[in-house]
C-alpha cells in the first residue's frame, strides 16, 4: 500500500470491514448486538463515560473478530489441509474473540450493575 493516496488506504479498509461482515456471520451477529448496545445506552441515557467504555469494548470484539476473519482466511488458503498449527493459529485467534467478547460482557453488567 505505499505509495497510495490516503483516500485509496481508507477504501481498502472500509472493503475489508464490509468484507468481513458479508463473509462472516458472526461479525453480524456482533453488529446486531452492537446496534442493540447502542439502543439501551441511549433509551437509558448513559453518561459519556459509559458510552466510551462499551464503545472500546465494542470496537475490542469486532476488531478481534476481524482479525480471526483475517488469520482464518489466510490460513485456509496457504494450507487448506488439515495441520495442528494451523489448527493452534485458529484456536489463538478464536480465544482472543472470546476473550474480548469476555469484556464487552463484563463492561456491560458493570453498567447495569453501577
Amino acid at each position: 500500500m505505499k505509495g497510495q493516496t490516503l483516500f485509496r488506504r481508507f477504501g481498502y479498509a472500509f472493503n475489508g470491514i464490509i468484507t468481513a461482515f458479508r463473509r462472516e456471520r458472526s461479525m453480524r451477529v456482533h453488529g446486531i448486538a452492537t446496534l442493540g448496545v447502542f439502543a439501551f445506552l441511549a433509551a437509558t441515557g448513559a453518561p459519556l463515560l459509559w458510552w466510551v467504555l462499551v464503545t472500546l469494548a465494542v470496537g475490542l470484539v469486532l476488531v478481534a473478530e476481524m482479525a480471526n476473519t483475517a488469520i482464518e482466511t489466510l490460513a485456509d488458503l496457504l494450507h487448506p489441509g488439515q495441520h495442528p498449527e494451523i489448527g493452534i493459529a485458529k484456536d489463538v485467534a478464536a480465544g482472543a474473540v472470546l476473550i474480548a467478547t469476555l469484556v464487552a460482557i463484563v463492561v456491560g453488567l458493570a453498567y447495569l450493575l453501577r
